[in-house]
């Protein structure tokens, strides 16, 4: 069956995005083998392996070195190791498949028949971004075969860079965040509400990593507008001092929840909300949870994002500024009956045009006509699925 091997610089069991739902659906199609960032371990320098979904195991390298991430010392740890792995396994990559650039000396004495880049996000533009990232990149996108970009910006931005690169903006996975009658005897259905029924309505939610991206200003704005309106904010805290957070009585932080919890917290929200600060950082971005809040039919409210206003400006309320924002928020609570079958019928056009599953079939059709070169014009298949 063939093989790839994916680096990776999120984990496998933090939150649940566009790595997972890809990589688990095209196991069906290949053996898929994830390698993730180091561990510090005073131990034996070894590499864990974990099964994590059907067909997808986890590599996870222990070394004693303390250097953050596929930082050069620790690839010179982590390669030895990875070789003698793959070789006691008898296993020969087929496709080496990147998520970060800062894994790619891996690539040497691999010799993949393909190389990927799934470039979801524009890492350099991160809060802590390794200086060496964008010189590593550039070399990443001159040697893949084919580079898929998780947004219409990000397209514009690495299109001229490498060859065979695909607009694939992530999708949704519509039947998991569906509204459904909540079976009283269903554990996540109590989680949920346990998480939850302290908090009065109307609730106005986001989930995801909360971290340079947010602005912080406005979620402080929302809840001082007004003090009914309960902010509730889903997800770990990262790369920020979790003491800027805003603190009032009604914002909520909840931390990190399991992705099967999410549909039962958002059934329970009247408003979701996109409040990305607009900065570097958030320049490219093409947020997943888009999609999964219209999937929840649930009304959106959203800063100037590019990518969210050119692919849901339609269906999700784009605010220019705070108090924009603010307004949008309160328009949205107080909808009428008519707007809300309206906005239902045309978000739910929106969310049938993406789905994970169909995603994966065209990324596993472009693979295919990577590794079929020699008798597949890959090039114009590329094209013809960008179409």
């Amino acid at each position: 069956m063939t093989t790839l091997l994916v680096f990776s610089h999120l984990r496998w069991d933090f939150v649940y995005q566009r790595p997972q739902h890809l990589l688990s659906r095209l196991a069906g199609h290949y053996r898929i083998l994830v390698v993730e960032e180091p561990v510090r371990d005073d131990g034996p320098a070894h590499i864990e392996v974990a099964s994590v979904a059907p067909g997808v195991e986890v590599l996870r390298p222990h070394t004693p070195l303390a250097a953050p991430g596929f930082d050069d010392d620790q690839l010179a740890a982590i390669g030895p190791l990875l070789d003698e792995h793959l070789a006691s396994r008898d296993i020969v990559p087929d496709v080496v498949w990147f998520y970060t650039p800062m894994a790619l000396p891996l690539l040497d004495g691999l010799r993949p028949r393909a190389v990927v880049y799934d470039c979801m996000d524009e890492l350099a533009a991160f809060l802590g971004a390794p200086p060496a990232l964008r010189e590593r990149e550039a070399a990443l996108l001159d040697r893949a075969d084919l580079v898929l970009t998780g947004g219409p910006s990000l397209y514009e931005a690495k299109r001229a860079a490498g060859r065979h690169v695909l607009c694939l903006p992530s999708s949704v996975d519509a039947r998991h965040f569906a509204p459904s009658a909540p079976a009283s005897d269903d554990p996540l259905v109590a989680a949920a509400e346990a998480l939850q029924a302290s908090i009065p309505t109307p609730r106005l939610g986001f989930f995801g990593v909360i971290d340079e991206r947010m602005d912080l200003a406005l979620i402080d704005r929302l809840a001082a507008t007004d003090p009914t309106w309960q902010i509730v904010m889903v997800g770990p805290v990262v790369k920020i001092d979790p003491a800027s957070l805003p603190r009032r009585p009604n914002i909520h932080w909840l931390g990190q929840q399991s992705y099967p919890l999410l549909p039962c917290l958002v059934a329970g929200w009247q408003l979701c909300l996109l409040p990305f600060a607009l900065n570097e950082a958030t320049r490219f971005i093409s947020p997943t949870k888009t999609l999964e809040y219209l999937a929840a039919e649930k009304p959106v409210v959203s800063t100037a994002v590019r990518d969210v206003e050119s692919l849901y400006g339609d269906v999700v309320c784009i605010a220019a500024d705070a108090e924009a924002f603010v307004d949008a928020c309160a328009r949205l609570l107080a909808e009428k009956a008519d707007a809300r079958r309206d906005r239902l019928t045309a978000a739910a056009g929106t969310v049938h045009r993406y789905s994970w599953d169909r995603t994966a079939d065209v990324v596993a059709q472009a693979i295919d006509a990577v590794l079929d070169r020699p008798t597949v014009d890959s090039e114009s298949a590329a094209t013809r699925l960008a179409a």
